[in-house]
């Protein structure tokens, strides 16, 4: 199932592009906007880079402490039951997020006011490195965004959680980072016509409806699995 997840894991990145550019896409643009006049474009996408890649650094080691966190409860236990209640939930949540993504229901932008108690305390951290005078504090800055509350993110962790170690949990995660990258890369380099393929509705409802899918599939088999 890994496999399957790395795949989903990916296309959730990519389809929520919308989501993406709303949240994270001004602090991309920020980042072009804050750069030193006399950078050279080459280098303003080295800036754009570092802070991309400190956000799948962020989504990766989220990944493998929730993934580790619940494959030592399956060991304690000494069953994998928590894994099927968890894949089960983790089937509920895939298919919320293909609601959204089809933008047919937006009840996932409700689970983003979970975090927003900690990032009240990540966020002065996070806009301290700004305006980026290096590239290298793009990194740190990238980091610290990417535990912006998200409904896409916590989505994405509910299947890393049930991936059955911390590598597996990592590598969905990591994943759904890249899928997030075209998105990202495009606001800050002004792709426009990437921007719009990727929110054209009749696209997004597509890829929802394969999202769908995968997570009745799964659930059903977790279901079977705890009966």
């Amino acid at each position: 199932m890994v496999n399957l997840d790395f795949y989903a894991a990916f296309l959730i990145g990519l389809m929520g592009a919308g989501h993406c550019i709303g949240m994270c896409g001004g602090v991309a643009a920020a980042i072009t906007i804050g750069m030193p006049e006399n950078t050279k474009n080459s280098k303003r996408w080295i800036y754009l880079l570092n802070y991309n890649l400190g956000r799948l650094v962020a989504y990766t080691v989220a990944g493998a402490v929730i993934g580790a966190m619940l494959a030592s409860v399956a060991t304690i236990n000494g069953s994998n039951s928590p894994l099927i209640f968890m894949r089960f939930l983790a089937a509920i949540m895939m298919i919320i997020l293909a609601l959204y993504i089809g933008q047919w229901w937006f009840g996932l932008n409700k689970l983003e006011r979970i975090g927003q108690v900690a990032w009240r305390y990540i966020s002065p951290l996070a806009t301290s490195f700004l305006p980026l005078k290096s590239p290298i504090k793009a990194l740190p800055f990238g980091f610290l965004w990417g535990w912006l509350p998200c409904g896409l993110v916590y989505s994405t962790l509910t299947w890393a959680s049930v991936s059955g170690s911390a590598l597996n949990g990592a590598i969905v995660m990591l994943a759904f980072g890249l899928g997030t990258l075209p998105a990202m890369l495009a606001v800050g380099g002004f792709a426009t016509q990437l921007k719009i393929w990727l929110k054209n509705l009749y696209f997004r409802r597509i890829s929802a409806l394969l999202l769908m899918a995968y997570g009745i599939q799964t659930g059903y088999i977790a279901i079977k699995q705890i009966l």
